[in-house]
This record gives C-alpha cells, structure tokens and sequence, in this order.
C-alpha cells in the first residue's frame, strides 16, 4: 500500500476549497470567528522575513546616536536606518532621471 504525503490533498479536499475559493466574500460565514479589535499584541513581520545582507557600514557617530536615541528603547536603531533608507531608495526611483 502507498503511503500518502500529510501534504498531498485528496481530490475531495481540493474540490472542497475550489468550491470555498469560488465563493464571494459575502456569503463566506464568520460569525463563529471573533473580530480583533486590539491588536496591541501583535508582533510585525512575524511570518515575513526579507533576505538581510550582512555588510560594514561606516557611519557618522552623531547619526548613529540620533536613530538610537530616537527609537523607543533604544532597540531596532538599525531597523529604522533600514526603513529609512529603503524610503529613501524608493522616493529616489519614482523621480525623473534627468
């Protein structure tokens, strides 16, 4: 007897979530499913992960101090330096080269 992968869906299974798929948002039922309304405890990005490329980056000291000092705490500086580079990059693109 051939044993079946967990991760192989029967042919009921996979016509059960075609039907699922097919149908419109408004007639799917949640009543049974709380709404979140605080989300305080959410943690962000816990599921996406970018690819990070470890580098050395020489920067001002007065620059470095200023993101720790203003990020809350202290921690995730280099986050910040991240996002505000990534904004960077895209505002850069989106211009006319000229």
């Amino acid at each position: 007897m051939k044993k079946r992968n967990s991760r192989t869906l029967t042919r009921q299974q996979r016509a059960e979530l075609a039907a699922l798929a097919a149908l419109p948002d408004r007639e799917i039922d949640t009543s049974d499913i709380p709404e979140i309304l605080d989300w305080s405890g959410a943690r962000r990005g816990a599921l996406y992960r970018p690819v990070k490329q470890q580098i050395t980056l020489r920067l001002d000291a007065d620059v470095v101090a200023w993101f720790k000092a203003n990020v809350q705490g202290g921690r995730g500086y280099q986050t910040e330096i991240n996002r505000v580079l990534r904004e960077h990059a895209k505002t850069a693109s989106s211009r006319p080269q000229g």
